[in-house]
């Protein structure tokens, strides 16, 4: 196996998880609606707030390095939800698709054979599709670990 491919494994294991901490899959699986917009005492965030923000900094950062267009939300308001809870399951479950679908397009850039990994992004300030998945799976690995916390704290992971 040459070493670029290698390297696409293993960036790829690093976006989907389930390697040294639970997936996100996981961390969103059957969380009660009543819970989605709790704080736990001494918690800043909802799951709500969490699931949110993974998805909205996540899509930022796919965005920015596939369209020279693309502006990033205000940080840090832009960057999480209004309100505390989703006003229902469509909202919690658009979300989930959101953020699932959004990664898939990461891993996708990743995987294809064609993408410079290494290549400085032509509209960026240095930054690479390569530094771009590891900040991706930085940010989704901190948060994901955030959110099952909350979950434990509201009772609700086993």
């Amino acid at each position: 196996m040459s070493e670029e491919k290698e390297l696409r494994e293993h960036v790829l294991a690093l976006l989907t998880g389930g390697q040294a901490h639970a997936t996100f899959d996981a961390a969103v699986r059957n969380l009660p609606a009543e819970l989605r917009g709790k704080r736990p005492r001494g918690a800043e965030h909802s799951p709500w707030e969490v699931l949110e923000h993974m998805r909205i900094a996540q899509w930022d950062i796919l965005e920015f390095s596939r369209n020279p267009q693309h502006v990033s939300p205000k940080w840090p308001e832009g960057y999480w939800p209004a309100k505390r809870a989703p006003k229902d399951d469509k909202e919690w479950s658009a979300s989930v698709r959101a953020f699932r679908r959004d990664l898939k397009a990461m891993c996708d850039q990743v995987e294809n054979e064609g993408t410079d990994l290494y290549a400085r992004i032509p509209h960026g300030t240095g930054q690479t599709i390569l530094r771009e998945a590891l900040l991706t799976a930085d940010h989704n690995a901190y948060h994901l670990g955030e959110l099952v916390l909350l979950r434990r704290l509201l009772g609700a992971w086993k």
